[in-house]
């Protein structure tokens, strides 16, 4: 179609607009804004951050940065780029006690790339060990969890975030030590706990978070973990650890995902296209229960 109206549909446009009712003009009633003061509206907004107030609508989000080592007495060492994604939905769900709320399932990906080509790395020669050894990428399916407008302390939650004019931020910062899946029975008297910081801060502009009208928030978000060596390192107790420091943000769709993404999901996880269904209730997939499915013991504590 041309770009360039004629005069007379110019003229006519004009016409139309003057003859029209002011009811036919008048702007449709505005909805009262999402109370962040409520906790149906803390859960709404916190539901609009997470995924969509609509259910079964998947929603993507991807991050990208580095992986470092911290040993002491050397220089940190860039040992990866990473780039990681998670796509996820929500659905409504209700508890005659609970009241409603909502469950999200989800799937995520981390990818391990080369830091000089950016290739998506299958093998490492570890400096510390002189051995390559094979990277397994996280693949943890499912992550799911429920939430609802009453926290485990029996009072209705609150927003725990900050706003300052039109921006709001979220930080939150989870300690984690507890049994680690690939230890024995005796971490409490020889040690080997999973012991790690989990770091996130959740931001975005406060018009899209608390307009009724928009299913799901603009949301930016920053990973930071700090955790022992990964198992597939085969570091053997060596003393030191890693930590990511990652930035990213909530898509507008899975196709927004960059090819490298993109094209590891297609050869090698094709079920990440989608995330689980709403009713899924199988537990959730960690790092490091996912590395006991793909990587069997072997005696003397040898390669894999």
């Amino acid at each position: 179609m041309s770009h360039v109206l004629k005069p007379a549909l110019l003229a006519a446009a004009a016409c139309a607009v003057v003859l029209a009712s002011p009811t036919a003009l008048a702007a449709k009633p505005q909805l009262p804004q999402i109370n962040l003061d409520d906790p149906q509206g803390v859960m709404q907004a916190n539901r609009k951050i997470q995924c969509s107030t609509q259910d079964n609508l998947p929603v993507t989000y991807w991050w990208h940065g580095d992986m470092y080592s911290r040993v002491q007495g050397e220089r940190d060492r860039l040992l990866f780029k990473v780039q990681g994604m998670n796509i996820r939905q929500c659905a409504t769900v209700t508890d005659p006690e609970k009241g409603t709320g909502y469950k999200m399932v989800s799937r995520e990906i981390l990818l391990y790339l080369d830091p000089q080509t950016g290739e998506v790395a299958r093998s490492w020669k570890n400096p510390w060990t002189g051995e390559d050894v094979k990277v397994l990428h996280v693949a943890n399916d499912p992550v799911n969890f429920t939430a609802w407008p009453v926290g485990r302390d029996g009072k209705p939650v609150k927003w725990t975030g900050t706003i300052h004019g039109n921006r709001w931020w979220n930080t939150n910062t989870f300690p984690l030590f507890y049994q680690n899946p690939l230890g024995g029975d005796y971490q409490k008297y020889v040690g080997g706990f999973y012991h790690a910081t989990e770091m996130f801060n959740f931001l975005g502009d406060v018009d899209s978070l608390r307009d009724p009208r928009r299913h799901t928030a603009d949301v930016q978000v920053g990973w930071v973990r700090v955790s022992s060596w990964l198992p597939w390192m085969e570091m053997s107790g060596r003393g030191g650890e890693v930590y990511f420091h990652t930035a990213g943000v909530k898509l507008a769709s899975f196709d927004d995902l960059p090819a490298v993404m993109k094209d590891e999901i297609a050869a090698n996880y094709p079920a990440y296209v989608a995330p689980p269904p709403t009713d899924d209730a199988r537990p959730n997939e960690t790092s490091w229960t996912y590395f006991k499915k793909k990587v069997q013991p072997q005696a003397g504590g040898g390669g894999h």
